[in-house]
């Protein structure tokens, strides 16, 4: 128990003023933003799209090339800089219409690892800029999707996007879907997007369906079949039977073949089909 001149509770700065206010609590201090000097060629750049004239084909071709440079460019400060310089009204917007306006030089900087991260940080800005890339990327969207630095862009997309640009871009998903499976690339972006899909959301729910009811083809496939193996990964009921069902009557097909064999095994593992393929492999 303290005696009668201990303070243990008290502060020593606070004893013999008990009724004295703490400091204020220091303000953080923020340095100013270190202002970074654009090169000629990005101060050009820079300056055509303040301006309001339009450019002239040869101007268009010499913008689309330097912001190509600027995008790829391994110094990431010189697109920072320009960005905060153009600000998020009409100038950004010029910016975003001419890196997306032409399929070619779209692609092959979002195939750029640099140029695919300085993408995905003008996604989400506004919903003017989100539809400059919405249209680029349904224009090639198999291969958007078929790449790995790209197709983050399109999945950075499909998280920031308003519910209608999302929906738009799933129902190309759908449509894609089992070539994408069946490509080197696309199948792995593909699984990316499965390991992410709720079965019991609208859309999650029809992309694993897709998957499913495709399973024959795409079982007997080197790359659809791992993707019909990741939807069974997923332990979803519905899915695991949706999968059973497709399968039916070509189990002992697949069985026999290197890459049907695998998912065979995984519908042999599960406790609410393993009856119906072990009956289809003993001839019952």
């Amino acid at each position: 128990m303290a005696n009668g001149g201990d303070h243990p509770t008290v502060p020593p700065r606070l004893r013999g003023n008990p009724t004295a206010n703490p400091p204020p609590p220091r303000r953080r201090f923020t340095p100013p933003r270190r202002r970074v000097d654009l090169t000629e060629e990005n101060q050009s750049l820079l300056n055509s799209f303040r301006s309001s004239a339009a450019l002239t084909p040869q101007e268009t071709a010499t913008c689309t090339q330097s912001l190509f440079r600027l995008m790829t460019s391994s110094d990431a400060s010189q697109f920072r800089e320009l960005v905060v310089r153009l600000g998020d009204g009409n100038d950004l917007r010029r910016m975003v219409s001419l890196l997306t306006s032409n399929n070619a030089p779209f692609l092959q900087t979002a195939r750029n690892e640099n140029g695919s991260n300085r993408m995905q940080d003008l996604l989400g800005r506004t919903d003017d800029l989100d539809n400059f890339f919405l249209i680029a990327i349904l224009r090639r969207f198999f291969d958007v999707m078929c790449d790995g630095d790209s197709s983050r862009v399109a999945l950075r997309g499909m998280r920031v996007f308003s519910q209608e640009k999302r929906a738009a871009m799933y129902d190309h998903l759908l449509c894609d879907a089992v070539n994408l499976a069946c490509d080197a690339d696309g199948y792995v972006v593909l699984n990316e997007i499965i390991d992410d899909s709720d079965p019991r959301s609208f859309y999650g729910g029809r992309l694993l369906y897709v998957v499913a009811r495709n399973a024959q083809q795409l079982s007997d496939h080197a790359f659809g079949s791992r993707v019909v193996q990741r939807v069974l990964q997923l332990n979803d009921l519905r899915c695991t039977r949706d999968v059973a069902v497709s399968l039916r009557g070509h189990c002992v097909f697949l069985s026999l073949t290197k890459y049907g064999s695998y998912v065979v095994e995984m519908l042999l593992d599960t406790e609410e089909e393993a009856v119906m393929v072990a009956d289809e492999l003993c001839g019952v």
